[in-house]
């Protein structure tokens, strides 16, 4: 799952719960946080504390795998451009 923001994180942290049949109390007691931090947090609020979102990623048996992003794929007519090409 590529996430971009803290919006998608909060979007995906939000179904993983649903799916889990957790309600948002119930998550929270799981990981340690209050139920109104954890609101925040799924709404995509940017400052939440980091330390706290792993406690909810933990608590929701996820982890987190970072690495460099993909470089972009070039279509053919662009790389023929990017080789001089003359239309």
């Amino acid at each position: 799952m590529r996430l971009s923001n803290c919006e998608d994180l909060g979007s995906y942290l939000r179904e993983c719960r649903r799916e889990a049949g957790l309600s948002q109390a119930d998550l929270a007691a799981r990981a340690t946080v209050s139920r109104r931090w954890l609101s925040d947090l799924e709404a995509g609020k940017p400052t939440v504390e980091v330390g706290l979102v792993f406690k909810v990623i933990s608590a929701l048996g996820l982890f987190v795998d970072c690495r460099p992003a993909p470089e972009p794929e070039i279509g053919l007519d662009a790389f023929l451009d990017s080789l001089g090409r003359e239309p």
